[in-house]
This record gives structure tokens, C-alpha cells and sequence, in this order.
């Protein structure tokens, strides 16, 4: 059950005072009195009696996905988790884009639409930014929830800049950008919009099926190089997607959702991350299969990470959901972290240190290489940015903003 906040609690890591609204009598009408708000419906593999016992929603797999997904126990009808009630607060934002310089990822800069995550991941890097605003890295992290309503506002500003130089804009990196609020809240969508308009190239991320909703936006983009969607798919086995990603789509539906962005021309790619030790890294080959199978072209993987209190997070859940192999998981992720439960290290973060690390990069790197992954990059397309006239202001001392034959923000490049 979500339920919806007007206002941020008072504990919220950014004050924000609704204005007043007057009208017919009332000295404050309370904003979104008047308006109507719904869910869409969409269907994240779990629930209904038309969930497939094979774990395949969109085509049957043959060959080594079907073989390895029968290995890993595919999807079947695994039981729907207890989902605890989730408060969402509107949240403006003070800005948007995010901007990195980290050796380990592909991008510079990236949008995220929410706080927190409703997916509940237990292995989410990001639940420790939770406790900065003194709020619970653990469940406050996946049930009160923060959308930065004037995200695409914001970022429709930022493009416009005559000083803003065009890059891949990765969305959706901290917490998911389709998670299932974004079916009511729309953030998402608002700002593929802004991007198509700008002509501006973006990078996805996501776990979810809900990228499905998106495609009459991502298609067209993704012909003119400006699109390309990655899909998380830790596990193919639904038992153990379950636990550790207990509110995510299903697998198969995320398989699938990976088939439709293949057929509408969208560049796929699959994540398998992160690696637990123990917990997932056998399923490794039958997760790539899967996706390879459903038309994903591009391959990564990334370990397990337990920055600060996520480490104590991670490891009370294995004591609760995996004591058999808590012990044998911890020693494997020390292994690869020189002795410690983490390693902030660029160059050795993401993948890990030792002969855990290495036989997992061998089998990667086999994998890959053995269902034809990687074997071309799409690389996304920035000399078509332009900001479009609607959006460009003109200047205090006459004529349109951009170089000096007045154009549009190409001059920049």
C-alpha cells in the first residue's frame, strides 16, 4: 500500500511550504485537493494466475538459455513478499543533474528522480545516503520515499544554459527511476520528454518491467543514437530474486521487458549486479543466457559493495534469510576486499581483488564470449543536442542566446 504525503514530515532532508492556494470562499485550499491521482497497472511477474511456471513471459527460450534456466529453476510461482506500507513525499529539488568524475563508470552525469527506492534491495549501495538526513538506511530507505516533482522543470533549465556541454545523462543510478511509484508519479517519463526535446542522449538503468511503458519515447531516440537501456538481471532463479530484491519485478519479466526494447530497435544491454558470493554467482552464465536469448547485445558485471552501514544491513539479512551460508558469503566478499567488508578503491571497487575475483572475471569474460555479447557498442550520439527555440531566452542586449551568429547551443561543440 503507498500512500501518498502533500507535505514532507518534519524530519524530511529538505523543508518544503506549499503556497496558498485562495478560491470560492476558502481562505487555504489544500493543494491537490481538486486532483485526481491513479497506479497504473502493470504487471512485475509475481502475481495472477497468468504468471508462466516456465519463468518466459514473451517467447519461449531454446538452446542454453532454456537449459540454464531449467538449472537455475527459471520463475515459477514464487509467493508475493508482505510489501510494507510505503509514504511517498513530494520533494522539490534545488537542482538535478549530478555530475561525477569517477574512473569506474561510463558517464559524467546523471538525474535521479527519487529518494529512496521501494524496490528494497538489500544489497543497494545507495541506502547509506539515508542515514546523511538521519533517517533509516534500512527500512526508511524503502518505504518513505522522496519524488523530486519539479525534476524535469529543472532539467529542461539546465539543458537550456548557454554554458552546458552535452554528455550521455545517465538516469535512474542511486534508486531505480521505474520503480513502482514512477507508475503514479511519472518523473521518468517527464524527463525522457525534456530529453527527447533537446535532443539530449540518455542512458537507462533499471530492474523493472515498467521501462515497457516508455518505449514510444525511447524508440524514435534510440534511432536518432540518443537511447540505450541497461536491464539488472542479478538471477534468473525467482526464489532467491525474491530475497534479495523482495518489491523488483520477476526475472522472466524483466527478460521480457529486455525482448520488447530489443524489438522496438532500442539498444539492450544486461547488468549482472552485483555478485553475491554464495547467493547468486552460480547463476551468473544462466542470467547472461537469458538476456542474450531475449536480444541484449551489451554485458557487465559488478561485486557486491557494503559501503558503511550497508554492511551491517547485509549481514543481519544473511543471518536471518541465509545462516547456513553466512559465514562462507562474508569470507568470499573479505577475500575480495584485501580482508575487509569493502574497498572504496577506484579500479578495485566494482570488481574486486583476488582469486574469487579473478575466476569470476574468467567467467564473464568466457560467457560473453561464448553467446557473442559485446561484440559491438552502441555508442550514443551527442552533436545532435540543440536546445529547441521555445526554450532559449534572448539575450539582455539583443538577439538569441548561443555563439556569435546568434544560432542554438551547437556552436558549443
Amino acid at each position: 500500500m503507498t500512500t501518498r504525503v502533500p507535505e514532507p514530515a518534519e524530519e524530511a532532508p529538505i523543508q518544503f511550504h506549499r503556497p496558498t492556494v485562495k478560491g470560492r470562499g476558502a481562505q487555504l485550499s489544500p493543494g491537490a485537493r481538486f486532483e485526481r491521482f491513479s497506479r497504473e497497472q502493470i504487471d512485475d511477474g509475481w502475481g495472477g494466475a497468468d504468471a508462466p511456471d516456465d519463468g518466459v513471459a514473451a517467447g519461449a527460450l531454446s538452446g542454453e538459455a532454456a537449459g540454464a534456466a531449467a538449472g537455475e529453476g527459471a520463475a515459477g510461482r514464487v509467493p508475493e513478499a508482505p510489501r510494507p506500507a510505503t509514504t511517498v513525499t513530494a520533494q522539490p529539488a534545488r537542482s538535478i543533474i549530478t555530475r561525477n568524475a569517477s574512473p569506474d563508470v561510463p558517464f559524467t552525469q546523471s538525474v535521479n528522480p527519487y529518494y529512496g527506492c521501494e524496490h528494497g534491495c538489500v544489497y543497494c549501495y545507495a541506502r547509506p545516503s539515508y542515514a546523511y538526513w538521519g533517517l533509516s538506511p534500512g527500512l526508511d530507505f524503502e518505504t518513505r520515499l522522496f519524488a523530486k516533482t519539479n525534476a524535469a522543470e529543472l532539467l529542461r533549465a539546465e539543458l537550456a544554459k548557454p554554458g552546458y556541454r552535452c554528455e550521455t545523462l545517465a538516469i535512474g543510478v542511486n534508486t531505480d527511476a521505474y520503480q513502482p511509484i514512477e507508475r503514479e508519479w511519472k518523473i521518468t517519463r517527464a524527463l525522457l520528454e525534456v530529453c527527447a526535446e533537446f535532443n539530449q542522449p540518455v542512458g537507462l538503468i533499471t530492474k523493472s518491467a515498467l521501462v515497457e511503458r516508455d518505449i514510444d519515447i525511447l524508440a524514435p531516440m534510440a534511432a536518432r543514437g540518443l537511447a540505450k537501456v541497461y536491464v539488472s538481471v542479478p538471477t534468473f532463479d525467482a526464489e532467491t530474486a525474491r530475497l534479495i530484491e523482495p518489491r523488483a519485478a520477476a526475472p522472466h519479466r524483466r527478460i521480457a521487458a529486455i525482448r520488447a526494447l530489443s524489438a522496438a530497435g532500442i539498444p539492450v544491454g544486461v547488468t549482472i549486479a552485483p555478485v553475491i558470493p554464495v547467493v547468486n554467482d552460480s547463476g551468473m552464465e544462466a542470467a547472461l543466457a537469458a538476456a542474450r536469448e531475449a536480444g541484449a547485445t551489451e554485458a557487465a558485471y559488478i561485486v557486491l559493495r557494503l559501503p558503511h552501514e550497508l554492511k551491517d544491513i547485509f549481514r543481519d539479512w544473511l543471518a536471518r534469510h541465509m545462516p547456513g551460508k553466512a559465514a562462507h558469503a562474508m569470507s568470499l566478499i573479505r577475500q575480495m576486499r584485501g580482508g575487509e567488508d569493502n574497498d572504496a578503491r577506484f579500479g578495485a571497487r566494482m570488481k574486486g581483488e583476488g582469486l574469487f575475483a579473478e575466476l569470476l572475471a574468467q567467467r564473464f569474460a568466457k560467457a560473453c564470449a561464448r553467446l557473442g555479447f559485446n561484440e559491438r557498442h552502441f555508442d550514443l550520439d551527442s552533436a545532435r543536442f540543440c536546445v529547441p527555440a521555445a526554450a532559449v531566452r534572448p539575450a539582455r542586449r539583443g538577439g538569441s542566446r548561443g555563439g556569435a551568429d546568434g544560432g542554438p547551443q551547437m556552436t558549443l561543440f
